[in-house]
């Protein structure tokens, strides 16, 4: 069984372009699918939920867009933490998500405490995240620790680095789902994902729902994992 399933949401952009529609347009109905699989979620098994919502090189795209896409990600944890609260949906964040504006920051705070006791399902959002940028704050940490004599240099195993990344305490994904017919890792859960099974699919992101998402556990069931054997 998949208990915890990432995805890189895709295809917002080329699902408003296909109906000449703006950008936003198809960011809101991306928040849209959200709601449905989340929703999903828990009656499909999974236990953890992480979603790509906002990556570190996203602030490259236009500012406007960059605005619009803070102001959803507002708006939806405004709206929904009542109904996330509610339905036993705690909410996490990994990613240099402190480095948003201080408004926003102090949302995302509240929403972490609101919900922290809960256990139907965790939904991880990766904010401001990049993996490569993680792996890097991992090392530094673990240098900090050694210079500062915290730390023995030769004792740093993969429990070490793994207890500094952003993902501490959270199984790694058993599975990675990009949509869009995609085929990149695009920086995302680099460490994490080393033995998950990957899961593509050709739908966009605003038109991707429970039953969508129903099918890739489906074929992630039928898979054979393997850990470097045979």
């Amino acid at each position: 069984m998949c208990r915890h399933l990432a995805i890189i949401m895709d295809g917002n952009g080329r699902w408003a372009k296909a109906r000449r529609l703006p950008h936003i347009a198809g960011h809101r109905e991306g928040v849209q699918a959200v709601r449905r699989v989340v929703e999903a979620a828990p009656g499909l098994g999974l236990e953890v939920l992480t979603l790509y919502a906002f990556s570190s090189e996203n602030w490259k795209r236009p500012a406007a867009e960059v605005s619009d896409l803070m102001g959803l990600l507002k708006h939806y944890v405004q709206s929904e933490i009542n109904d996330l609260h509610r339905n036993g949906v705690r909410l996490d964040f990994i990613g240099d998500w402190r480095a948003l504006k201080p408004d926003l920051v102090a949302l995302l705070d509240a929403a972490r405490l609101r919900t922290q006791g809960n256990g139907r399902l965790r939904l991880v959002m990766a904010l401001n995240y990049g993996g490569q940028n993680e792996l890097l704050r991992a090392a530094q940490s673990l240098a900090i620790a050694a210079a500062a004599g915290q730390l023995d240099p030769a004792t740093i195993d993969l429990h070490a680095i793994e207890s500094r990344l952003d993902t501490a305490g959270l199984p790694p994904p058993d599975a990675v789902l990009r949509t869009s017919g995609e085929l990149r890792l695009s920086n995302f859960l680099l460490w994490q994902s080393a033995y998950a099974e990957f899961l593509l699919t050709d739908t966009l992101w605003p038109d991707f729902d429970g039953a969508a998402l129903a099918r890739a556990l489906d074929e992630f069931s039928r898979r054979e994992r393997r850990f470097g054997g045979r």
